[in-house]
């Protein structure tokens, strides 16, 4: 498990020791994992990763496997939130956040696959974001961005291991009460222009009236996404939430408004009879 120092990786942490499971964790340092966690225990493997380094994941699953002989479920959670506008953003900001979100994930699953084809059999649960199903948030672009490749690599990765008998999750929680909106989850802008009201205001919002009301209970989202890790069945995609639910079909509507809005200029971009052929 990734990102496990705090939110839902924590949590997962905790439930899944009290329930007797064998945890391999990982964080950027093992000092503050260890401490977060609070307890020592013979199924509770904490590392220190660097998720930007896929040697540093190679070392952590071969200390995982070394130590319980498998891996069954893999729990890709850790990223940040990134804010500030498209123009706003420099180059070197947006490529962190992929970095983290996108590639360190990427690393995860090259490394640990070797491992679950093998087996012929494992779960990767990969913790994206209703942000992953709309991208309706001024100043979330990039986060946005990251999470719909999120999406998008999930999917195809669902397909490519079936196979192996290997099954894929992708979580999508709307706004739950864990620490994603405090400084040390979340990045804005080193360069903000003031011609982005609507970003300075999200950005407000998400601060002053969001943080530490968000409607989402931690607690209850872990024991579901435990839930779908013990499912013989577990759906491709699990969203957390009322407001994630409300969301994704908000954005559903809106598809297919444009769908039957636009259908025949959609469909009328075929040839029109079997000779046709492209024109110069």
């Amino acid at each position: 498990m990734t990102g496990a120092s705090k939110g839902f990786g924590l949590g997962l942490v905790n439930q899944l020791l009290e329930a007797g499971h064998a945890v391999a964790a990982t964080s950027r340092t093992i000092d503050g994992l260890r401490q977060a966690v609070g307890r020592q225990s013979a199924d509770f493997l904490p590392l220190a990763v660097d998720l930007e380094n896929e040697a540093s994941v190679r070392e952590a699953l071969n200390a995982t496997v070394s130590q319980f002989g498998r891996v069954d479920v893999v729990v890709n959670n850790a990223g940040y939130g990134q804010l500030g506008s498209l123009e706003e953003l420099t180059n070197e900001e947006a490529r962190a956040n992929f970095e983290v979100n996108v590639f360190g994930m990427l690393n995860v699953i090259r490394q640990v696959m070797p491992y679950l084809r093998k087996q012929q059999s494992g779960h990767v649960i990969n913790i994206s974001s209703i942000a992953g199903i709309t991208g309706s948030f001024p100043g979330w672009g990039i986060y946005c961005a990251t999470k719909f490749a999120v999406e998008g690599l999930s999917e195809s990765l669902a397909a490519e291991v079936a196979p192996f008998g290997v099954k894929v999750t992708i979580v999508e929680p709307g706004y739950f009460r864990t620490e994603f909106l405090s400084s040390g989850s979340m990045r804005v802008a080193q360069g903000q222009l003031s011609d982005y009201a609507l970003v300075r205001e999200s950005e407000a919002m998400h601060r002053e009236q969001i943080r530490g009301n968000q409607p989402g209970d931690p607690v209850k989202a872990v024991a579901a996404i435990i839930q779908v890790a013990n499912a013989p069945n577990p759906p491709l995609h699990l969203l957390l939430g009322q407001d994630a639910y409300d969301m994704a079909y908000g954005k559903i509507q809106a598809l297919q408004h444009d769908l039957e809005n636009w259908k025949a200029v959609t469909v009328a971009t075929g040839f029109t009879t079997v000779g046709d052929s492209a024109t110069s």
